[in-house]
């Protein structure tokens, strides 16, 4: 953790992350790594339903939680009580960004639609998570990630051939929905410097893992073709695959027609790039199993460094597969920070990783390790809407926080 002199890219922004999970807590933290304030609001007694999603456990946090939750800070409010209601409003008013991902409904419930923030919170951007969106027939479901990653057809393009549809190894629906959150959150901040106004953004998981599918989505509305599986190898290029060696595996990423006659001289076997069968790339496709057998027969002569070392010598994309353990423990991840050490309230030292991207004139930092449940539930009553100590302990009396 450090502090810098330039303040970082969102220094100012009040960000009110009603979320729980993966998604919304991913997409919080982020704006939050950027700089802004990130108020945190959790029911009291259970909090987000993640801090208890393991083993493994550190200082009582579950590290599914610890993961996605740092930089913010963490207040306990019953938000269906009316006291907590009155809270909440405080708070809205004073934030730029609600990030929330209730079922569809919730926040108008409870009094805060688009209308009371138009007229009480006009410069704030409210982004809600969905899981199918505020509109179409399954607008009233709730989201899953697996359940997306089964229903958008990336499933059908994962695993081998042969084999059956594979979810991916992490929740990547999740993730790449608070990816793009952060995005139009971001987005609909800088239209406010000229509208002057907030406006409502939605995401969801299945617009999500729609737009996932990217090339091969194009892919099938253009042809027609239904897609499907090719284990580690692509749909569009060949041979782009993993290939056993003697030792493990290695990833080979052959792609253009003057790389694959490169790849072939690195491999012993020149001719290849001369043989009408796989000199240009839809022959390749064509003849994509005789050409794997080839390659994997020469490949099994040697171990993965010695092949990296050629292939990399020879111009050719490659890589080790390496386990979790090996990556998060390889020297350029080191280098670029992306294994951090935090200091946690009952945890002490804990590693998370770091952040994904660099902002150089507004850096962005770690300030705060990820909170404990209600941590700053009394500094934030106090110091952003005024409570007394006296108020403060009549609401924790009354199980409002």
């Amino acid at each position: 953790m450090h502090s810098d002199n330039h303040g970082g890219a969102l220094d100012g922004i009040r960000v009110l992350d009603l979320t729980r999970i993966l998604a919304g807590p991913l997409c919080a933290m982020t704006l939050g790594d950027m700089g802004a304030d990130v108020i945190k609001v959790e029911p009291p007694g259970s909090g987000d339903d993640t801090r208890n999603w393991g083993p493994p456990f550190a200082g009582g946090e579950s590290a599914y939680y610890l993961g996605v939750n740092r930089n913010k800070r963490s207040i306990t409010l019953n938000m269906a009580a009316k006291p907590g209601q009155d809270i909440l409003a405080g708070l809205i008013k004073k934030c730029d960004v609600l990030i929330e991902n209730f079922k569809a409904g919730t926040l108008e419930k409870w009094g805060f639609g688009n209308d009371w923030l138009q007229a009480h919170a006009p410069r704030a951007v409210r982004c809600s998570i969905t899981g199918y969106g505020l509109s179409g027939p399954k607008s009233s479901l709730p989201g899953y990630d697996f359940i997306l990653q089964a229903e958008s057809g990336l499933m059908s393009i994962c695993g081998e051939a042969d084999g059956s549809p594979m979810k991916y190894g992490v929740a990547i629906v999740d993730i790449c929905t608070g990816m793009l959150a952060s995005n139009a959150i971001l987005a609909a901040l800088n239209a406010r410097h000229r509208t002057g106004r907030g406006q409502h953004v939605e995401v969801s998981l299945f617009d999500s893992s729609l737009a996932m599918l990217a090339n091969v989505a194009a892919n099938h509305l253009i042809s027609g073709k239904e897609a499907r599986r090719f284990g580690n190898g692509h749909p569009n290029i060949v041979p782009y695959t993993a290939y056993a060696v003697s030792d493990g595996m290695i990833a080979v990423a052959v792609g253009n027609d003057a790389q694959f006659a490169k790849f072939a001289a690195v491999l012993g076997k020149p001719e290849w790039a001369g043989d009408p069968r796989y000199a240009k790339n839809p022959e390749r496709i064509a003849n994509r199993e005789a050409l794997d057998a080839m390659i994997i027969r020469v490949l099994h002569d040697n171990d993965a460094q010695t092949w990296i070392d050629k292939l990399t010598a020879g111009g050719i994309p490659c890589g080790r597969i390496n386990s979790v353990a090996q990556a998060l423990a390889a020297p350029h991840t080191a280098a670029r920070e992306m294994v951090r050490t935090v200091r946690h309230p009952t945890a002490g030292d804990v590693k998370m990783l770091g952040i994904p991207f660099r902002l150089h004139g507004t850096p962005a930092t770690i300030r705060r390790p990820p909170p404990t449940l209600g941590q700053h539930t009394e500094q934030v009553l106090r110091d952003e809407l005024g409570l007394s100590d006296a108020r403060i302990a009549e609401l924790r009396a009354a199980k409002v926080v």
